[in-house]
């Protein structure tokens, strides 16, 4: 059967070269061959890379610049489709610099969003963002409706996937809002995908099953295997969650038929996932267990180490070609300045009276010249070797909250199922017990603390800004962290003001702040004493105030209170694990908002922390 459809494919473009031999270098068959091989899926991969060979051959004979980013994207398209995804990011990479040079808004559009697609698809969303984000600001300036569309949806799903639901209903809505405008509603499908998973994200599980079962009736009628196996796990990962299982199973169960049908490994590995989830709700942990194993095998052969790497000096091949371009352009307007003085020089020359000041100042410009050139050429040497150290850094970096994740899940998973039955088990059993989950909790939180710490990349991202209630916030807060007081019969003293309190900012930086700060608190506070949580409001500011009966700071130690990595003499009052991370992410964090934080404090007598916030 696969040789019959090669021998129609070659007919089919036998006679279509025919037809393009009487255009007289018409190249419009060529982009109709490339509209044509976007809409192929994983059966048709082979055909894909024909139409790229083909088009690659075809714009070399016409003198056809646009050809090179189309056979490219093609390639990287196939590579894709057959899930090598170190080669895909390889040709996008390519395309996206040929659309650039040949300065194609509509191209380099496809490529950045090519890039931020697969950059998603091997667990990388921070990078997908970055990309999502220039594609979107591309469309933007093309004013191209179908993209803007396109790159909006994407965003509201890559922020829904690193915990921003908020933000990605907003682009979601827009999209949405887009779509039926533009009578565009055969591309609501991946709206209500992403609207339902932002529900989902935010716990609303009713709101997340309609939007999930809008696609799924409208697949089910349309018989799309692929878009139906999204909806069937979607809809059972919503009837896990309200411990639904007959539902949850069924739809588990045709989400796997769907991905064997379809010979995805990739949606083989998802599903496997989510049966572990499924039987892990249900209290089957052994079977749990047995597809959390299965995923993480598909898991690892699909986006291993050594993928992972390739594509890390892809990108990095990238950035230096990109590099080396702004180098050439810099040296052309360096020649073009030399050119101009030079001009100068003749001219002084000709007039006589100033021949020798001109020659001077000639002699004095090149000195300082040569002087200025071995600086750059010292500063160069000395920005690749940091740039190079930064790879390897971000590159262990990444490699690190990738592979250690997994044995962290496994512990807590053999933890949780020991201490599902602890009658049989001895005192000193059942501490152990416990030391071993709460060292899995604090081994995941110190990885958290060191890769947030040491990533500099939230300085260029823009902040997502929301109305808070203050009030409301913080007695969120307070209920969050009622139960650790109450281990150490600790008093928690906050009282919400009547009316509410309005402020703009960032929630989650904001509930990062005021957590490490509690939490702290209650760690450095003795049994049986108070801590007091405020908010007050000026005309030009919040500030929010922790104040504790705690041991207190040494003087000498205030100063480096806010310091990386530099633990200070205080120490928790009954053992609590600290990673001597959390005041320094405070600081960082506070930075991040304009805002300033003060300590006052003496052994002894407690600490108050006050965190200032401009409007």
């Amino acid at each position: 059967m696969r040789e019959f459809r090669s021998v129609l494919l070659m007919s089919f473009f036998f006679f279509f070269s025919l037809n393009a031999f009487t255009q007289e270098k018409d190249t419009s068959h060529l982009k109709a061959v490339y509209d044509r091989a976007l809409d192929f899926n994983s059966s048709l991969a082979d055909s894909v890379l024909y139409y790229a060979q083909y088009i690659e051959k075809e714009a070399a004979k016409l003198g056809f610049d646009k050809g090179a980013v189309l056979s490219l994207r093609l390639k990287g398209i196939y590579q894709e489709l057959r899930e090598e995804y170190d080669s895909a990011i390889d040709y996008y990479y390519q395309a996206l610099e040929q659309s650039r040079l040949l300065n194609t808004l509509e191209y380099e559009s496809s490529a950045l969003s090519d890039l931020a697609t697969l950059y998603a698809k091997i667990n990388q969303p921070q990078r997908s963002l970055d990309f999502f984000k220039e594609a979107f600001a591309v469309s933007l300036k093309r004013k191209e409706i179908y993209s803007i569309f396109t790159n909006g949806s994407n965003l509201g799903s890559i922020y829904t996937r690193l915990g921003y639901p908020d933000s990605a209903l907003f682009f979601l809505g827009q999209a949405e809002q887009i779509a039926i405008e533009n009578n565009l509603t055969g591309e609501l499908h991946s709206i209500y995908n992403n609207i339902g998973n932002a529900w989902f994200y935010k716990k609303q599980w009713s709101k997340a099953l309609h939007y999930f079962r809008l696609n799924y009736n409208n697949n089910i009628a349309a018989d799309d295997k692929d878009l139906l196996w999204y909806d069937c796990l979607n809809i059972a990962d919503v009837y896990i969650e309200n411990k639904n299982f007959d539902s949850a199973r069924k739809y588990v169960d045709l989400s796997a038929e769907l991905a064997k049908a379809l010979g995805s490994k990739h949606k083989e590995a998802d599903v496997d996932i989510l049966y572990s989830k499924y039987y892990a709700a249900s209290g089957d942990y052994e079977s749990a267990y047995k597809y959390f194993k299965s995923w993480r095998r598909l898991d690892t052969a699909l986006v291993n180490q050594r993928t992972l790497e390739t594509i890390a000096r892809m990108q990095e091949k990238y950035n230096v070609k990109q590099k080396e371009q702004q180098n050439q352009m810099l040296e052309l307007t360096i020649g073009r300045q030399r050119l101009e003085k030079r001009n100068i020089l003749f001219f002084a020359l000709g007039i006589g009276a100033l021949a020798i000041t001109a020659l001077v100042s000639l002699f004095l410009i090149r000195r300082k010249n040569r002087l200025l050139k071995k600086q750059n050429e010292l500063i160069q040497r000395q920005n690749n070797k940091l740039a190079k150290f930064n790879a390897e850094k971000n590159s262990l970096i990444s490699i690190v909250s990738h592979d250690l994740n997994a044995p962290f899940t496994s512990i807590k998973m053999w933890s949780h199922i020991l201490l599902s039955d602890i009658s049989n088990f001895t005192e000193d059993q059942k501490r152990a017990l416990y030391r071993i989950q709460s060292s899995a909790d604090n081994g995941e939180i110190l990885i958290r603390d060191m890769l947030y710490i040491e990533k500099e990349e939230i300085r260029h991202q823009a902040l997502n800004l929301e109305e808070v209630d203050m009030n409301a916030f913080l007695e969120d807060i307070v209920t969050t962290y009622q139960p650790q007081a109450q281990q150490k019969e600790i008093r928690l003293h906050y009282t919400s003001g009547e009316q509410p309190l309005l402020f703009i900012s960032n929630r989650y930086i904001l509930s990062r702040i005021c957590e490490n700060l509690l939490s702290n608190a209650i760690k450095f506070t003795p049994r049986g004493k108070n801590i007091w949580l405020k908010v007050l409001e000026t005309p030009d500011h919040i500030s929010i105030t922790v104040k504790d009966e705690g041991v207190g700071i040494a003087r000498e130690d205030i100063p480096y209170l806010f310091s990386k990595y530099r633990k200070i003499s205080s120490m928790p009052t009954e053992g609590e694990y600290s990673t001597g991370l959390g005041l320094s992410i405070v600081k960082r964090l506070v930075d991040e908002l304009n805002g300033k934080i003060e300590c006052n404090s003496e052994p002894e007598q407690g600490s108050t922390f006050t965190v200032t916030l401009p409007k």
